[in-house]
């Protein structure tokens, strides 16, 4: 597996995906991709902390990077998923340096944050607890997402919170705090991604983005547009996407 920090720090490349379907299969099929990480997605789903934790143990067992994305800044289901033996957490609308900050307490143990001290999956239920006090603060991983113009506004701050590993840019929420949803080539929408892009060259935390359709392409121009921490696609797209496409070449040549 993996050191995911590491790569970050050294500003390469760490790819992954997203996973919303809530069952082991999907999570085993999308590690032997090849992806470096995945982040199950308790925001836009309808998974369950029990699935999300057999779903962390398939990930991991196959030497990929399990990470959580949350469905809010909830301390509580931050020291839940950690327990269950995320990697890291991917915080949704992160919008000040008090709310980064909030997130890294909610993930660390004391004296660096205020997470509650106990004994789950994630410290080898009880066996291992010293190895992976030592992990949490060397390896862990907490990544803010950029989802609205008011991170975009205070993402220099919010960079230089200790603790924060990185960012992801979520395009369709951005655009819509933005007023024009879904219109990623709206002026409005590129300046705020050019800003992004500026205020993350004079900071150390990883720079990262969602791209949703399952376009490679798409992917590499974020390459070369600097971003480093980059998610491709969902499971349920990939899925879609694939099956329409095959029935429409089938359907085009029926005889």
């Amino acid at each position: 597996m993996i050191d995911l920090k590491e790569r970050l720090q050294r500003n390469e490349l760490a790819l992954g995906s997203w996973i919303t379907l809530s069952h082991p299969a999907i999570a085993e099929i999308m590690a032997r991709a090849g992806f470096d990480w995945l982040a199950i997605d308790l925001e836009h789903s309808v998974v369950s902390l029990r699935e999300a934790e057999e779903m962390i143990r398939v990930i991991e067992l196959c030497g990929v990077v399990p990470l959580v994305r949350l469905s809010s800044n909830d301390p509580v289901q931050i020291k839940r998923v950690m327990d269950a033996g995320a990697h890291g957490i991917i915080v949704p609308m992160v919008n000040s340096p008090e709310e980064a900050r909030r997130a890294v307490a909610a993930m660390k143990y004391p004296p660096s944050g205020q997470r509650g001290v106990g004994l789950a999956r994630a410290q080898g239920y009880g066996m291992t607890f010293e190895t992976y006090r030592a992990w949490l603060d060397r390896s862990s991983i907490l990544i803010v997402q950029v989802e609205h113009i008011r991170a975009v506004e205070q993402l220099h701050d919010i960079l230089s919170v200790n603790g924060v590993d990185g960012f992801l840019v979520g395009p369709y929420d951005l655009s819509g705090s933005l007023g024009i949803p879904g219109n990623f080539d709206h002026p409005s929408m590129l300046e705020a991604l050019e800003h992004i892009r500026q205020v993350a060259r004079n900071h150390k935390a990883a720079p990262g983005y969602h791209v949703v359709p399952p376009r490679p392409e798409l992917l590499v121009q974020k390459m070369k547009e600097g971003y480093r921490f980059l998610a491709y696609s969902v499971d349920m797209l990939f899925l879609g996407e694939t099956c329409r496409h095959g029935v429409q070449f089938i359907k085009n040549h029926i005889v």
